[in-house]
């Protein structure tokens, strides 16, 4: 009666918790540790901005790897964190949480999750198949025995989804995402210029100058790398285009996933993603043309939902309202 239900989209780039009227919190999945005595020195936004700026004896660790807990320990320290911060420290009732996991992960994969939210200090733990928390965030009719389908490009991993009757009927996912995206960027500036760029900075290029299709206008912009020879700070300048040459093969298992998906469908549900659309979510959405791209290589349009960054982390907490109707197609602990 008294306690708080939360949701959260634990995400290998970011986390995000809400109740069911807003997001509460958003910050980074990534935390500092101190070496020496295992106690954490900072989370979230803070510990983001110490990478590759400390000594020796602190650490800074993503607790998650393609959308799943790689660290355990980190992942229920800085849940232990986020939760304390949405409850305020006067918490008498612990909250009951629901908490987004991706598409097929594994028995030991999901009670990883499950034990992290429970010794963080929640109540009860629920967990959710991330693309339908997507779809409920975004309200769509998932209650009817029509297809809606749905493809989320987080940060770790990409899914494709195809769900109806409140639950899911097809889906894959691909261990890969935004990250990956950035990874690529990396290796085409090291193979074309010789120069060494960090995460950070692709990740720039990506959100500044990116695009997945070809564009109209060429932006171009200067970052700073190291040299491979030399190991001396050299500038290179790149543009739109060569953004778009160096994400084509990424892209293309994004596509493939969806295509997947797609094959495996029954007929029935097929005809009424033609007349839907694909939903497209999460921050690799948010990429110029990667709408264009899906919907040329699909053939079904594809839209940009209006909350992409958010819908997972609303979905879950909105989840609770239908927790009789959705519980037997959620993973079982």
């Amino acid at each position: 009666m008294f306690s708080k239900d939360l949701g959260i989209d634990l995400g290998t780039m970011y986390t995000r918790l809400a109740d069911s009227a807003q997001v509460l919190l958003e910050e980074p999945t990534i935390v500092a540790i101190d070496v020496d005595d295992q106690k954490m020195v900072a989370a979230g936004l803070e510990a983001r901005d110490m990478f590759g700026k400390v000594p020796d004896n602190i650490e800074v660790a993503r607790p998650l790897r393609n959308g799943v807990i790689a660290d355990y320990e980190i992942t229920e320290t800085l849940l232990q964190y986020l939760l304390q911060r949405a409850s305020g420290p006067m918490r008498i009732f612990r909250p009951r949480v629901m908490i987004s996991v991706p598409y097929g992960v594994t028995s030991v994969e999901r009670r990883a999750v499950y034990e992290a939210v429970m010794e963080a200090g929640s109540s009860e733990a629920i967990l959710i198949q991330q693309p339908l928390a997507a779809a409920i965030g975004i309200d769509l009719p998932i209650n009817s025995p029509s297809g809606n389908m749905i493809i989320s490009l987080g940060g770790g991993c990409t899914e494709a989804a195809v769900m109806a009757m409140y639950g899911i009927v097809v889906a894959d996912t691909l261990r890969a995402g935004g990250m990956d995206l950035d990874e690529a960027i990396v290796t085409y500036v090291r193979r074309k210029y010789g120069v060494i760029i960090g995460q950070a900075t692709a990740e720039q290029l990506k959100i500044r100058i990116g695009a997945a299709v070809p564009q109209d206008i060429e932006n171009s912009m200067e970052v700073q790398g190291q040299d491979q020879v030399t190991g001396l700070p050299r500038p290179v300048t790149l543009t739109t285009g060569e953004i778009v040459e160096a994400l084509q093969e990424p892209l293309k298992q994004i596509v493939e996933t969806g295509r997947k998906v797609l094959e495996k469908t029954p007929p029935e549900l097929v005809s009424d993603i033609i007349d839907r659309g694909v939903a497209l979510c999460g921050g690799g959405a948010l990429l110029r043309g990667v709408d264009k791209l899906l919907t040329k290589s699909l053939g079904i349009p594809a839209y940009l939902v209006d909350n992409p960054l958010t819908c997972v982390v609303q979905g879950t907490a909105k989840g609770f309202t239908m927790l009789n109707v959705i519980r037997r197609n959620l993973p079982k602990v």
